[in-house]
């Protein structure tokens, strides 16, 4: 009862996605093969009909193409203005998402879903624009091609030879509330495309030669049709969870095969593909594990893990359930899976048990459950034996004789402690003893030992403690009733206390295997390189299995041993034939496979969504296959390996592509800064060397001078830029080192002042150091660059007749040392950013361009001092100042000779 309660219910996931959804406009998506099939056109068709019922319709964005068609249908709808950006000096029109925002309206057309928006979007794509008008309760009609679906990125690829770049993840279209197909067959979209209705003929002839083929065509217009038709089936299923219908709606055929631990099932699972392949219909092969699974033999779940093999090489799909009563769990999952046929073997002769009891094989309670299905029953000569995988007991095995002598021990125990009771109380309180054996009994040693300790009990209840004693007659028919109840009361207690204990060990399994992959995803989620991801996979995986374990990587055409423990270095032939087979196919192979199986080694892929990452081997000491919770978990391993080699590379990835780009940045700043520093005083120094050499004698001797002066000056100055090069240089590689010794920071400002006489022409120059400041632990010269560099660049960036200021404090143990000037400032986002190479500050034209490598030497002369360099606006936001902090020291003190001679 409790069962068809819950069935007549509806769904809570698929009622909370409802309740989430109300609050949300509705997409709709117009759905085509290929550029050309007529989505924009029937969207705007839509949309017409929709602005006829009062709907308030405005057009987002729609790209027409040139055809006159979609533009005559745009006449009459509201068009919201496009957004202009500016990317890269160019102007680009983008569909303005604001503007929609703020006009609400009912609905909203926005076409080429998997647009890629230009930089300065709020975007990155646009059907991330549409996600946000979705939010607002707006309502939207959008259109898309099939092969802008990420998932069949590459099959488009390998189909039509082009990479597609704008793509979309599928979580869109499987989330859009409705999928129209545009349908159009190969051949009418080829004739609109001669006849110049989908591209100009110049772009019509090469759309032919490349994308546009008929085979192309038919099989982009297969997936889409594919493509729609699942997504049509999953919001059936949806929507008969959301209305709490039971029953399945078998609008396709699906089929389900039932396999157990015995040599049936693989001809079950042959059946049911034959089935398959004639309906062209996907089949599922579906195992259930009961609480007495892990008692069955080593055998018996190696037929399992083979059977599940067998369909998977077959092309179907496997699933492994979890419950205690089959039949009920197979139709389930039928029932959820929308299944039109169920594929079960014919059950053998009926065991004594049922016989006695009236029972029923899993058979004929799936028989009895199926209405809604057909159920294909197969026989044969291999299925005498029958499925005891599909029985509620366990499977029949070895007998566990030690199991049952504990048994009748522990019967024996309980009738002497009946002996004891029986001096003090009333004869029927003394089956409760024989109970709480019984359950001991079932709890300790499972469900046969058990039996057979009710059983005993009852006989033993009968021979002793019944009239007339030590006899199995019964003279009082009150007893009869007593030791007939006591019988059924044990085999229950004994049947049930087993079943929990199943049950509890598998609680535990499945504790440890959650536990399992707990620790392994944190094990590889510390791994910072994949050195250490690599590490913790193959001793977590060795450790898993008990046994050895190894990763291969790709390394060019070939695959290499990456990681192995214990540590390996090589494998065999048959083990590298195994892996390479694993690698280019992605499926397993090797020992316990239906590949390559003489191979000692097992193979599996390690792969993700975007692609192949690698091989994991594993060997099991004495094993043949794995189990199949042992695959399932193996499996699990592999894939968050996988994931966290794949998080790795891209990291490198990631970094090798900033590198790149910082060094491209850096080339062009350098070849810009070398054009300019070295061009703008080489013309000066050229063009007054030939007014001498041209004019020389003619002019007169303050004329000459003065060129001569601006030959010097331009030659002092193209020496500071060379200079500047040598020191970073030096800077990078680590030559530059400080030559520190105690030295006075008066001195050193005031020598940086003499070398910037020229450059402080027209400016006043303010120097304010406390003459408390102690001598400074550091390299005079380099520290008088620095000073001179700063001093350069405050004249630069200041006007004519402005003061710079050089200032100096002692702090507790730093020196706090500021130049400021009066300039027009550095922008906040721009003050970090001026300590890198080549960086400059845009200008006005009146101002003097800088090499961009003053102030990186800076930081790099002042930081190899243990100091540190930053710029700050200047006092009341005018200016810059650019304050160092040096570390004070102690200085040595003199002598009394030194100091008298100083």
């Amino acid at each position: 009862m409790a069962d068809n309660d819950r069935e007549n219910r509806p769904s809570p996931d698929a009622l909370l996605v409802e309740a989430q959804k109300e609050s949300r406009g509705r997409l709709k998506i117009f759905l085509g093969a290929a550029p050309g099939v007529g989505k924009t056109y029937a969207m705007l068709e839509a949309a017409h009909e929709r602005r006829k019922d009062g709907i308030d319709v405005v057009i987002g964005v729609v790209e027409s193409h040139g055809r006159r068609e979609t533009e005559r249908l745009v006449r009459g709808l509201t068009v919201l203005p496009a957004k202009t950006v500016e990317y890269r000096g160019r102007l680009f029109q983008e569909m303005d998402l604001e503007a929609i925002l703020a006009r609400r309206p009912q609905l909203v057309l926005v076409d080429e879903l998997a647009h890629t928006n230009v930089p300065g979007c709020r975007h990155i794509k646009r059907y991330q624009d549409v996600d946000d008008i979705l939010a607002a309760g707006i309502n939207v009609y959008s259109t898309l091609n099939i092969q802008h679906l990420e998932s069949l990125n590459d099959v488009v690829e390998r189909i039509a030879g082009i990479k597609v770049r704008e793509t979309l993840p599928d979580s869109v279209l499987s989330t859009a509330d409705e999928i129209e197909l545009i349908d159009l067959p190969p051949e009418d979209l080829l004739k609109r495309l001669s006849e110049g209705k989908v591209y100009v003929p110049e772009q019509a002839r090469r759309a032919v030669s490349n994308f546009f083929s008929a085979g192309n065509l038919t099989a982009l217009r297969e997936m889409a049709l594919r493509h729609a038709a699942e997504r049509g089936d999953a919001q059936m299923l949806s929507y008969r969870r959301t209305h709490a219908i039971s029953g399945p709606w078998p609008t396709r055929e699906r089929i389900i095969v039932c396999v157990g631990d015995d040599t049936a099932s693989a001809r079950l699972v042959r059946t049911a593909k034959r089935v398959a392949e004639r309906r062209s219909a996907p089949w599922v092969a579906v195992y259930v594990e009961t609480s007495g699974h892990n008692d069955l033999p080593e055998p018996q779940k190696d037929q399992i893990a083979q059977t599940l093999r067998l369909a998977e090489q077959l092309g179907g799909e496997t699933v492994i359930l979890q419950g205690e009563d089959v039949a009920a769990e197979v139709v389930a999952f039928a029932l959820e899976r929308n299944a039109s046929q169920i594929v079960v073997g014919r059950q053998g002769r009926k065991s004594w048990l049922r016989l006695l009891t009236g029972g029923r094989s899993v058979t004929d309670r799936i028989l009895a459950q199926s209405d809604a299905f057909d159920v294909l029953l197969v026989g044969g000569e291999d299925v005498e034996k029958p499925n005891k995988t599909f029985e509620t007991r366990s499977p029949e095995q070895t007998i566990p004789w030690p199991s049952y002598a504990v048994a009748a021990v522990g019967v024996g125990l309980a009738t002497g402690l009946g002996s004891l009771i029986d001096l003090w109380l009333p004869v029927p309180n003394i089956s409760v003893t024989f109970l709480v054996a019984v359950m001991l009994i079932a709890m300790k040693l499972g469900r046969g030992p058990a039996i057979f300790a009710s059983v005993a009990s009852f006989l033993s209840f009968n021979f002793f403690f019944t009239e007339p004693r030590f006899s199995f007659a019964i003279s009082d028919s009150q007893n009869i009733l007593t030791i007939v109840f006591f019988l059924i009361s044990a085999i229950i207690v004994s049947n049930l206390a087993s079943r929990v204990q199943l049950q509890v060990d598998a609680s535990k399994t499945s504790a440890r295997r959650t536990a399992n992959l707990y620790e392994f995803s944190r094990k590889i989620a510390a791994g910072a390189t994949q050195e250490e991801v690599l590490w913790a996979v193959v001793h977590h995986v060795a450790a898993t299995i008990r046994g050895k374990s190894l990763v291969l990587l790709p390394d060019g055409n070939r695959l290499v041993i990456a990681a192995g423990y214990p540590p390996e270095d090589q494998i065999g032939d048959k083990d590298a034939a195994a892996a390479d087979w694993t690698w280019a196919n992605g499926r397993p192979a090797g020992r316990g496979s239906t590949t390559l199986p003489a191979a000692d080694w097992l193979f599996l892929p390690l792969k993700t969504a975007r692609s192949p990452v690698g091989v994991l081997g594993v060997q099991m000491a004495g094993q043949e296959f794995l189990s199949p919770e042992d695959t399932r978990l193996l499996e699990a391993l592999a894939d968050q390996a996988a994931v966290a080699i794949e998080r790795t590379t891209l990291v490198a990835d990631v970094e090798a592509a900033r590198l790149a780009t910082e060094t491209d940045r850096l080339r062009s700043a350098l070849l810009s800064s070398l054009s300019h520093d070295l061009r703008t005083p080489l013309v000066s120094i050229l063009g007054a060397a030939s007014s001498l050499i041209n004019y020389g004698e003619t002019l007169d001797a303050r004329d000459s001078r003065d060129l001569a002066t601006t030959i010097q000056d331009e030659a002092e100055r193209l020496n500071r830029f060379v200079q500047n090069l040598l020191d970073m240089t030096k800077l990078g590689s680590g030559a530059l080192k400080p030559n520190a010794d105690w030295a006075d920071l008066h001195d050193i400002v005031h020598g940086a002042v003499e070398r910037s006489d020229k450059l402080l022409r027209g400016r006043q120059i303010k120097v304010d150091i406390d003459p408390k400041l102690p001598l400074l632990c550091l390299d005079p010269i380099l520290m008088e660059q620095v000073f001179f560099n700063l001093l350069d660049n405050a004249c630069k960036y200041s006007p004519p007749g402005s003061l710079v200021t050089v200032w100096a404090r002692p702090g507790r143990d730093q020196a706090l040392i500021e130049v400021c000037d009066q300039g027009a400032g550095i922008p906040e986002a721009a003050r970090e950013k001026v300590f890198d190479m080549f960086y400059r500050v845009e200008a006005a034209d009146s101002q003097s361009a800088g090499t961009g490598l003053g102030l990186a030497i800076c930081r790099g002369i002042v930081e190899a001092h243990g100091g540190s360099i930053k710029a700050e606006p200047g006092l009341n936001g005018a200016g810059t100042c650019i304050v160092i902090h040096l570390p004070l020291g102690n200085p040595p003190k003199l002598d009394t000779a030194e100091a008298a001679g100083a």
